[in-house]
């Protein structure tokens, strides 16, 4: 029974960063996720002044709930989105002048909803080219808290941003909420909060987060759920079996939900305590899913799509056009490609079986998840390569070897 060793969350990574640098005392993190994205945070964070030690296993974080430790920084933010929406958060709550730049990829995605919260909070911040988007320069002097409306029916992550910022506030925080995207990272977030000592209740569309700081601590990273999803779209798609130990009923991780989706595919699936174990039974049934809360996974999906005994319609999923690409239209027309048909339409895609898929080399715009996903539909149509294989490294660097293991195995 082939038992996948997965690295750690990167949401939870990023999160676990955040709160260390807040929290008094020094944190350790065990088995973070090493890889672009979170190399790219912890840099962030030494540019900031922030002292991260790191061991081959763990990170420790010497946490400074004054605020960064120089009067002035500029700060690369890379691809990662955590980074470059989560650290001029955490900047505004110190003192000095903090500029914050990013690739041209995260350039592009977008930043305003957290940008006019932030400004209605007091926070100075300017952006040098497109407004709502990097470069930025954070004027920071504090932030006194109180009452805030944000919409995040783009990204979850603006929310999150606001959250773990308002125990840095003078009197706390109260964000009222037009509009959310992927509510389980927001649970994530509360989550792990309450590990670092930290309470957030929820009235209604408001979320109320307490001052006082946070408490430095000792944290697991687990497994990253939504890396999963590949190793478990294999099984299900192969007739293998695959097991990720670290993740189970206790998850923090909405997007370990994909198994439900292979479950109600044809799958076996088991949730342990600590594991998940996923069997492919020959089956995979067509259906109509809403994948609104676990949308990252969306890509996986419509990579074993085609295989399915009827359609799939993979709908609520407007938010996937933002992500590092716009994630609906390149799984289209790489299926397409192929020679799989495919309809989309403003929140939705709709894959047809039937096809004889044919390898073809996969346009990955420089986004990890694509290549991934249709790692997995090479494990049926011999012949697929991609333009980029290497963008993986923001995730999961050892993603090529670890799924050829896989394969070989299966």
């Amino acid at each position: 029974m082939p038992v996948v060793d997965i690295p750690g969350s990167k949401s939870i990574t990023a999160r676990a960063l955040f709160l260390a640098a807040a929290a008094d005392g020094v944190t350790t993190l065990v088995r973070p996720l090493r890889s672009d994205d979170t190399e790219g945070f912890a840099e962030g964070l030494t540019r900031l002044g922030y002292r991260v030690g790191r061991t081959p296993d763990s990170w420790q974080v010497d946490g400074r709930p004054q605020g960064p430790a120089v009067a002035e920084a500029d700060v690369y933010c890379r691809d990662g989105a955590t980074t470059a929406r989560f650290l001029p958060t955490l900047a505004a709550a110190g003192h000095g002048t903090y500029r914050f730049d990013a690739s041209e990829q995260m350039r592009r995605r977008p930043l305003l909803p957290l940008t006019r919260a932030l400004r209605d909070l007091g926070v100075d911040l300017r952006h040098e080219d497109r407004e709502g988007h990097h470069p930025l320069t954070v004027h920071a002097s504090g932030v006194a808290g109180g009452e805030v409306t944000l919409d995040a029916g783009q990204s979850s992550q603006y929310l999150t941003a606001l959250l773990m910022l308002g125990p840095l506030t003078e009197k706390g925080l109260r964000v009222h909420v037009t509009d959310l995207v992927s509510v389980p990272y927001v649970e994530i977030t509360t989550a792990m909060m309450r590990a670092f000592g930290v309470e957030v209740t929820r009235e209604g569309n408001d979320f109320v987060v307490p001052p006082g700081g946070y408490r430095a601590t000792t944290y697991p990273i687990e497994p990253d759920a939504s890396t999963s999803s590949y190793f478990f779209a294999a099984a299900a798609l192969t007739g293998g079996e695959v097991t990720v130990p670290g993740l189970g009923e206790g998850a923090l991780q909405g997007d370990l939900g994909f198994v439900d989706v292979l479950r109600r595919m044809g799958a076996d699936v088991e949730i342990g305590g600590d594991r998940t174990t996923v069997r492919g039974t020959g089956t995979l049934r067509g259906l109509t899913v809403n994948m609104r809360d676990i949308s990252d996974t969306m890509p996986t999906l419509a990579a074993i799509a085609p295989f399915a005994d009827g359609p799939v319609r993979i709908e609520d999923v407007a938010n996937t056009r933002v992500k590092e690409c716009d994630r609906l239209e390149a799984c289209a027309e790489n299926l397409r490609a192929m020679g799989v048909r495919v309809e989309t339409g403003p929140d939705w895609i709709e894959i047809h079986p039937g096809a004889a898929p044919e390898g073809t080399e996969i346009k990955t715009y420089g986004d990890h998840r694509i290549v991934m996903s249709f790692a997995v539909t090479g494990l049926r149509v011999p012949g697929i390569s991609f333009d980029d294989p290497g963008c993986v490294r923001k995730t999961f660097p050892g993603f090529h070897e670890e799924f050829a293991a896989l394969r070989a195995r299966l």
